[in-house]
């Protein structure tokens, strides 16, 4: 498995993030990071699942997985 995040900038100052399945040792760190981004730029954090993915909880969120 690649464990591989996907970043871009829309021209509204968004930036979007784009990820398949993350492995077990970098879920986690994965997850808070994202996170993280999202505490400090502020805004809104929305979450879309691709079809088909799977949803769990952790950390008091519900993500795809």
């Amino acid at each position: 498995m690649k464990d591989e995040i996907k970043f871009k900038i829309l021209p509204d100052g968004t930036i979007k993030t784009e990820t398949d399945r993350v492995s077990a040792p970098n879920h986690s760190n994965a997850e808070n990071f994202l996170m993280n981004i999202g505490k400090l730029c502020g805004g809104v954090i929305q979450r879309i699942l691709k079809p088909g993915a799977k949803t769990h909880t952790h950390n008091g969120t519900t993500h795809s997985h």
